[in-house]
């Protein structure tokens, strides 16, 4: 059974080429003889290797995950957003109004089912994780643009921790430009990569850091095990902008499981501290810290013993608006405890 949808009248035919960092969303626009750019639309284009076809300016969004709400919230999109899941944080502040107003679709923590999914009726579908599309989750992707359900993946994580090729910033702005595109708001997409590509600049123009420090991206832990970032990801990227090193730059993965000897054998100067509010164990920065300074083999190391940990919001270390923010935290943070 399809899912309850109304679609606007479709118009012109444009075929979108390439993937979403090859500029696809240029295609899709067209401007008017005052000036103004709008979206075209039956609207087609290649996502993650996937044709998805956008037959109208969505109305009613569900976005899978915290941090892809987020984003169409800074898009000017919250009132188009039916639902939402998986929040791993607090909302900032300065959008925490419209971030209430959206419907949870999951348990804390946990992500959308399918059938909460398809109860909400919509007509477009967005994630930041690949494995939020499927089965035991919110549904394939195929099996939801089977339904007329068009869905939008990141191109960071078109398969669950693989390293991506290109993962810097330019990719999450095209991530933007796609999804401003698609939603008809072209300018909203351009004035969002302007405003974070400011951020970056500003950090970037005032670091001071002595040397190449060796630094640590840690996330959560899974049965004890700790998960740091690897390469082909955000952290990666943002390490070689601000002049540091990730000393699990080798791994095979993304995002890596370790080992609390590889940790210590590799003594990073500072400790990255993604802080989570999932109600996992260890989620929390301070319980972070906490595991770090009982462990009889962590609480030796140098970064440890100094207190020289750098504290972010977990939604920075996953593709998201908060990503760029990273950056002056890792600058300024580093240079405090330098």
């Amino acid at each position: 059974m399809k899912t309850v949808t109304s679609w606007l009248a479709a118009s012109t035919l444009i075929v979108l080429t390439g993937c979403a960092n090859d500029g696809s969303a240029e295609a899709g626009k067209t401007q008017t003889k005052t000036g103004e750019v709008t979206t075209t639309y039956p609207l087609t284009m290649k996502n993650c290797g996937t044709d998805v076809t956008v037959k109208a300016a969505p109305q009613r969004a569900v976005t899978l995950n915290q941090s892809a709400a987020e984003i169409l919230i800074r898009l000017g999109l919250g009132d188009r957003i039916v639902g939402s899941g998986y929040e791993i944080d607090k909302a900032p502040d300065d959008i925490a109004a419209q971030y209430k107003k959206i419907p949870i679709l999951s348990a804390p923590g946990a992500e959308i089912k399918h059938e909460a999914l398809l109860q909400a009726q919509p007509d477009f579908v967005y994630s930041s994780f690949a494995s939020m599309f499927t089965p035991d989750q919110s549904g394939e992707r195929a099996e939801l643009h089977k339904l007329d359900v068009p869905t939008y993946l990141t191109e960071f994580d078109c398969a669950t921790h693989q390293t991506v090729a290109g993962a810097d910033f330019k990719l999450l702005f095209e991530e933007y430009r796609d999804l401003a595109t698609i939603f008809d708001v072209p300018s909203a997409g351009e004035k969002l990569v302007t405003e974070q590509q400011a951020v970056i600049d500003k950090a970037l123009a005032a670091k001071k850091i002595d040397g190449t420090p060796k630094v640590m991206w840690f996330y959560s832990t899974y049965a004890g095990t700790p998960w740091a970032a690897g390469p082909g990801g955000l952290p990666q990227h943002i390490c070689g902008l601000v002049g540091v090193k990730n000393i699990f730059d080798d791994a095979e993965t993304k995002w890596a499981e370790v080992s609390w000897d590889e940790v210590a054998a590799r003594n990073p100067d500072a400790i990255i501290l993604a802080d989570l509010t999932r109600g996992e164990p260890n989620d929390t920065a301070q319980e972070k810290i906490d595991l770090l300074k009982k462990d009889p083999l962590t609480s030796k190391l140098d970064a440890v013993a100094n207190n020289r940990f750098i504290t972010i919001p977990g939604r920075y270390m996953d593709p998201s608006h908060g990503s760029v923010h990273a950056v002056p935290a890792l600058v300024d943070g580093l240079a405090a405890i330098q």
